[in-house]
């Protein structure tokens, strides 16, 4: 959402794959007469002179929406389309609520715009349309892929204190958990006192998963690689206060101070994944994401976790906020299946919306399977091993 606009297409056009290399977009790139057409709707300052023409001067990499910075009435803004499939006008209601309360108790995310009929939301035909203020800061990692490690321990320690401070000014908001749907992340699972019950209670309510898995080995996979872990994690986790969390915290959803490896988190952004679930879990959503370099696991099937990075993050995120023994126990435990719902979630994604088996099926084998199953081997032993010692030192 930040930095240099070099050119409005810094990739030619292609995107961020579920790989390292770029890939078609799944969704059309942003025109000038669309987001003119959207931003119209939109209230702006009224400047003598100022262009009401729409001029997109840079387009996200990210695949799965279409996002853009965008010239129009003498301001930049970052122009947000979703599909219907993927986001309802309602939750995307309830994310622009939640960026609402956070702003008012100090978080620096960027401002959401209201159209001229007060909503926040834009609907033309099978898309939505969301419109924010350019966020604050350096975009150091837009056009990295999202899940790499962040490159300085520095930043990782920085991003720690970030989310420490994210979540006591979110401790308070009130709205229930979101309901489950296509690209979302939840703890209906892994918290429940019945897990088997509420994965189906889960397949009845999707019926687009239920035909993304419906020639899957589903419920002897969730017993084998799942089920084990959270039954030790679940009762953990009902143990803590829940609260809404961020669920998707990495360096590329952050903006920085500087391009310097000493660089401080000076802004936040994209609350899709946020919902009501636990700080431990929004916590093992960010080492999951920023400590393994996923990416590299399909290719050598060998990776470790960044042992000095996990600490970092921790290190960090403990200065504002330190974490209790019964948060550091569940940490460690429910870090192997932290993304389960968000996994089976791109599983229906891949295979309804836009229609590739090729993805769905390295959603399910190499995300939903393969992240649970990196934990029984010695890399992911011992990243949980660090993790449990963490914890008998405190």
């Amino acid at each position: 959402m930040m930095g240099n606009e070099m050119s409005a297409h810094p990739t030619n056009g292609l995107v961020h794959g579920m790989g390292k290399a770029l890939v078609e977009a799944d969704w059309p790139a942003f025109t000038d007469d669309e987001v003119r057409v959207v931003l119209g709707r939109f209230e702006f300052h009224q400047v003598v002179g100022a262009s009401r023409e729409a001029f997109v001067s840079w387009q996200s990499p990210r695949p799965m929406s279409t996002g853009a910075l965008v010239r129009f009435a003498n301001e930049t803004v970052f122009v947000k389309r979703h599909h219907v499939a993927v986001r309802t006008p309602e939750r995307l209601r309830v994310e622009h609520e939640f960026s609402r309360y956070l702003r008012e108790r100090g978080q620096p995310l960027p401002a959401v715009l209201r159209c001229t009929n007060g909503d926040t939301v834009v609907q033309e035909g099978d898309f939505i349309y969301e419109v924010h203020e350019r966020a604050t800061g350096v975009d150091l990692y837009r056009d990295v892929p999202s899940w790499y490690p962040f490159t300085s321990l520095d930043h990782a320690r920085a991003a720690g204190r970030s989310l420490a401070r994210f979540h006591k000014a979110a401790r308070n908001f009130t709205l229930p958990p979101s309901v489950p749907g296509v690209l979302t992340s939840s703890v209906a699972i892994v918290a429940s006192t019945d897990p088997l019950a509420e994965l189906g209670r889960l397949i009845a309510a999707r019926p687009g998963l239920a035909r993304a898995v419906s020639r899957r080995s589903l419920l002897e996979d969730f017993a084998r690689y799942h089920l084990p872990t959270i039954e030790k994690a679940a009762p953990l986790l009902r143990g803590l206060v829940a609260q809404w969390g961020h669920g998707d915290w990495h360096a590329s959803n952050l903006t920085w101070s500087s391009t310097r490896p000493s660089a401080i988190v000076a802004g936040v952004f994209d609350l899709g994944l946020s919902n009501r679930t636990f700080v431990v879990h929004d916590l093992a959503v960010a080492l999951e994401r920023s400590t393994v370099d996923w990416l590299n696991l399909a290719g050598t099937r060998h990776v470790a976790a960044d042992l000095e990075a996990v600490d970092a993050l921790l290190d960090g995120y403990e200065e504002v906020q330190p974490l209790d023994e019964c948060e550091l126990a569940a940490l460690a435990v429910v870090l192997p299946v932290v993304h389960l719902e968000y996994a089976l979630s791109e599983v229906e994604y891949f295979a309804e919306v836009v229609r590739s088996r090729a993805n769905a099926d390295l959603a399910y084998e190499g995300y939903f399977i393969g992240h649970t199953r990196w934990y029984e081997g010695a890399a992911g032993s011992a990243l949980l091993e660090h993790l449990r010692r963490r914890a008998r030192r405190c």
